[in-house]
């Protein structure tokens, strides 16, 4: 996986995943922009995607690249969760054929809750996708980590 700071500007459009157990939050994001949308998250087995559902998205968005948050412990140190995270960016890459990133995600989730607690006023979370409000918090992050050449 690609991990330099020195990202291509021909890489313009980013898909980036909130890599879930049960589900997986997605957001389509703009590198001109620096902003990110979320999309339906999909579904996942034990951390196994539907790969058909996400070749459908992938196929319909058509990102340049990928990017997966990383949820590393608090000290920095790899989780059992990143290192499935990890797994996952690996495979996006291998079977899509795109440079696939890694963004550190330490407390996305928590603030993607926190979000949705402040919009709705309550924490049923089952009408609102944190998983795709992560994934958009992710891939911003990297955004703005990865700036395009002209905008440093």
């Amino acid at each position: 996986m690609p991990d330099s700071p020195q990202i291509p500007d021909r890489i313009t459009s980013v898909m980036g995943f909130d890599f879930g157990t049960r589900r997986i939050g997605i957001a389509i994001g703009q590198r001109l922009t620096d902003s990110a949308n979320a999309l339906e998250p999909i579904k996942a087995k034990d951390g196994v995607p539907d790969w058909d559902a996400l070749e459908r998205i992938i196929t319909e968005w058509q990102p340049d690249a990928f990017v997966t948050g990383l949820p590393l412990n608090m000290d920095g140190t790899p989780s059992e969760m990143s290192r499935r995270a990890a797994k996952f960016s690996r495979r996006l890459e291998g079977r899509f054929h795109r440079p696939s990133y890694t963004q550190d995600e330490r407390l996305t989730s928590y603030e993607a809750k926190g979000m949705v607690i402040e919009e709705s006023g309550h924490q049923n979370f089952g009408d609102y996708s944190v998983d795709g409000l992560a994934a958009c918090l992710i891939l911003e992050s990297w955004m703005s980590e990865h700036p395009k050449a002209g905008e440093q």
